[in-house]
């Protein structure tokens, strides 16, 4: 399978890489949580070259991941906003920070940590069972596979 064509795939992790599978979007996504919202400032934020950053907003608006709001007249100018679906990847975002976390820190530890507003605590989220409230661990899943799958 050819990378333009990962996006057709009849498979979700495949078809979300076709999406957010690049390291300038996924710090775009990053910083868009962190509460960015215009170019210049994601620009200075990531490091990333004007049209890098102008291909990887136009991408993620056409999925439907930011919504462009204009908030200035003369020029005209734009900022990015999560929609639904953009505020969909936080748990991929902050899972993606929790393995940079454990396995990336330095001997400072992790840069930086995410504080539940509502009590004020300091919070590691980890992925549970709904049901059982257990811990997901890859050792106890078992993929049901629907169709044909790649």
């Amino acid at each position: 399978m050819r990378w333009s064509e990962i996006g057709t795939a009849n498979c979700s992790v495949a078809r979300a890489l076709s999406v957010v599978g690049d390291r300038w979007t996924l710090l775009v996504l990053r910083d868009a949580f962190r509460g960015v919202r215009r170019f210049e400032d994601f620009r200075e934020s990531t490091g990333v070259s004007r049209p890098v950053l102008t291909e990887r907003l136009t991408a993620l608006v056409e999925h439907g991941v930011l919504r462009r709001e204009q908030y200035q007249d003369r020029p005209e100018r734009y900022e990015y906003r999560l929609t639904e679906k953009g505020v969909g990847l936080y748990p991929v975002i902050v899972s993606l920070m929790g393995w940079g976390d454990r396995w990336m820190a330095g001997d400072d530890g992790p840069p930086v940590r995410l504080r539940h507003e509502p009590c004020g605590h300091t919070v590691v989220p980890v992925l549970a069972c709904p049901e059982c409230r257990e811990d997901i661990d890859p050792r106890a899943m078992r993929p049901v596979v629907e169709g044909d799958v790649c």
